[in-house]
């Protein structure tokens, strides 16, 4: 009696695809194709199983081949990711390619815990200096305005314990990075070509000495230059500005992926056409997917508070900046409209790459696809070039933080608008300040809860006097009934 064991369907469409045993990968790199390491060829061709399920090590695929290049994404974020360890934020142990950790023992995280602590000291020292100042203040609200923003730009110190849990995330993050680096090679033929080192330099060393810069300006111009007080400043500003070159950085590490990863598949369809070739591509294109939110996922608690506080920050510096226009622009006005230009153009790189990013990721890679001509394909070529176009359409490609918002232009626009309404009731608020007061008192200190005081007495009044005037009303009413009953009788 004949019979037959059936093979077990390889798993070349779902997110676990990993990198093939590093032993094996020089047989099909040189083997019957190139460009392309079809799972269901690998089958055919004899390829084992690896017996052990760890982690492929990059180190071994880049001993056996010197064309393979690992570590390029790390290498490519590595400038801007050693300056953020400096200041103690990253304590992320990385001992070679996919072996980064987060480990509570480490170095690395006891520097991070113990210049968190003096920075904390120095910072507390600096908001008691602030909060007296800010209670010293009897005048309006639009001139004290200053004051806050100095209390205020102290907040980005919890950015660093809130990294601290969510570096396990971000050091998972790097090591499928690797893992995505290794499968890119096995199937395009080279290693991944990112150029964005040079970019990352110019960035950690620029955009430090830019912010340092800033602090000192602002401090000129809106308080007295302290140089005791304004270095906890340059630290905490460079922590947010050199946190969102990170998060550029990585988003355009994505956005230049998914184009090279595009036009290389545009490429191999014009002169290759098996349906392995397109299923080992659109494993690469579901692995890039899950990177990108995965990105967002990592980052998430940092990248919400980030946008709350600058969403506060630029309220505030702009409504300081428009209550004082009246008077002429100052020089206090200088620090405001840098303060507010700054962090508006933070807020813009961070979504707009983030919305770049997505974009190349999902909207650029179904043009690509939906401009193959099938006509000369077989049929199971074109049966996988539905089914790509079907993943591409039911994974989602955006960068969101943990659920709370899609980081695009679309989050950029929403707290604009959301901070011009702001700006609208406080702008009436103080315009409504000499009604209130009258023209008699006008040496006299109006703060922003004397004003809330009169507006709610006000409603008061006019509340009490409509609920009156209907019970006089009725009163009359029943008056004039009455005295008609008795002429009537």
């Amino acid at each position: 009696m004949a019979s037959y064991y059936r093979r077990k369907k390889p798993d070349m469409v779902f997110l676990n695809a990993k990198p093939i045993n590093s032993g094996n990968a020089q047989a099909y790199l040189h083997g019957v194709r190139k460009y392309s390491i079809g799972l269901a060829e690998r089958l055919d061709s004899g390829y084992q199983a690896p017996l052990n399920n760890k982690r492929s090590s990059v180190s071994t695929v880049g001993s056996h081949n010197n064309d393979f290049i690992p570590n390029i994404f790390y290498r490519n974020i590595a400038p801007v990711n050693w300056f953020l360890r400096i200041i103690g934020v990253l304590p992320i142990v990385r001992r070679g390619p996919s072996r980064a950790k987060f480990e509570l023992n480490s170095a690395a995280f006891l520097y991070s815990v113990v210049f968190f602590v003096l920075l904390s000291c120095y910072v507390g020292y600096v908001a008691n200096n602030r909060i007296h100042i800010v209670r010293s203040l009897s005048g309006p609200f639009e001139e004290a305005v200053i004051a806050y923003l100095f209390l205020v730009n102290i907040l980005p110190i919890i950015i660093i314990p809130i990294l601290w849990w969510e570096a396990r995330k971000i050091a998972r993050l790097f090591n499928d990075w690797d893992d995505f680096e290794v499968l890119y090679y096995q199937i395009s033929g080279h290693s991944l070509p990112l150029n964005l080192r040079q970019k990352g330099i110019y960035i950690a060393t620029l955009l430090p000495i830019f912010s340092v810069l800033s602090v000192v300006i602002i401090h000129i111009t809106m308080s007295d230059l302290n140089l005791n007080q304004v270095v906890p400043y340059c630290i905490l500003d460079n922590l947010t500005a050199m946190l969102g070159a990170w998060w550029f950085l990585i988003c355009d590490g994505i956005s230049a992926t998914a184009h090279l990863l595009a036009e290389r598949f545009q490429k191999a369809l014009k002169h290759i056409g098996p349906a392995a070739m397109v299923a080992d591509y659109r494993v690469l294109w579901l692995r890039l997917s899950k990177l990108t939110r995965d990105t967002g996922n990592a980052l998430c608690y940092t990248f919400v508070f980030m946008s709350l506080y600058l969403f506060f920050i630029i309220t505030l510096s702009i409504y300081g900046l428009l209550s004082q226009l009246s008077e002429g622009f100052g020089i206090k006005d200088i620090g405001l409209t840098i303060t507010a230009l700054w962090n508006i153009g933070l807020l813009f790189y961070i979504c707009d790459q983030a919305h770049y990013a997505s974009v190349n990721v999902r909207t650029n890679f179904q043009k690509k696809l939906l401009m193959v001509e099938l006509n000369w394909m077989n049929s199971d070529a074109q049966t996988e070039i539905n089914m790509f176009l079907r993943a591409t359409e039911m994974n989602p490609s955006n960068i969101n933080c943990g659920g709370f918002f899609d980081v695009n232009r679309t989050l950029f626009k929403g707290l604009l608008t959301t901070m011009v309404t702001y700006l609208v009731v406080l702008l009436q608020f103080q315009i409504s300040i000499p009604t209130d007061k009258g023209d008699g008192d006008s040496n006299s200190n109006v703060t922003v809860a004397d004003m809330l005081m009169d507006s709610l007495s006000n409603d008061m009044t006019l509340l009490g006097s409509t609920v009156i005037a209907p019970t006089t009303t009725t009163t009359t009413t029943t008056a004039l009934s009455r005295s008609g009953r008795g002429r009537k009788g």
